[in-house]
């Protein structure tokens, strides 16, 4: 487990599509510091005195440390988990609302259209990141402004304005892999 260095341009670049200036939120917690650290390839987000406690560990040992932020492809480009919601959707600065009855067909990854979209966040630019939502303002994934704000008035109903990145449903798709 060590300190990210050269990586940690690209991870904060993907992580501000969706927080935006809320990065150092992140980081300076009223709850103590966090920080974040790459063993694997996946970057942990973990508190700095749980990360103290686990310097006893030796790396070949150590499994996992903290929350699973996302992970660095082959190709070196970050990839976002799923485990990274719950800490991006209180500081998100673009939302999108889906409507209940098609909250499942995210949950199978599929994209957001027109006619799912139950409100969006003004001034949400083409290509944004944004948490999505259901209805009851429960954090369901993640994804990709297909179209801004003013375009999402303009477009037929079955266009397409929201590119899945990840959801959670994904716990129960990738179950049998993980047994």
């Amino acid at each position: 487990m060590r300190p990210l260095t050269e990586e940690s341009r690209v991870m904060f670049e993907k992580i501000a599509k969706y927080i935006r200036e809320n990065l150092q939120l992140l980081v300076d917690r009223p709850d103590g510091t966090y920080c974040f650290r790459l063993h694997n390839d996946r970057v942990y987000y973990v508190s700095e005195m749980i990360l103290k406690l686990a310097a006893n560990i030796s790396g070949e040992k150590l499994v996992s440390l903290g929350t699973c932020f996302g992970k660095f492809t082959k190709t070196h480009k970050f990839r976002l988990h799923v485990t990274a919601l719950d800490y991006l959707a209180p500081y998100a600065k673009y939302k999108v609302w889906i409507k209940p009855g098609v909250e499942q067909s995210f949950f199978y990854g599929n994209h957001v259209l027109k006619s799912s979209l139950g409100r969006i966040t003004e001034n949400t630019s083409q290509y944004q990141g944004v948490v999505v939502y259901s209805m009851a303002d429960i954090p369901l994934g993640f994804g990709v402004a297909a179209k801004s704000t003013q375009d999402c008035r303009k477009v037929d109903p079955m266009a397409i304005l929201v590119f899945h990145q990840a959801d959670i449903g994904e716990y129960v798709r990738h179950e049998e892999t993980l047994t």
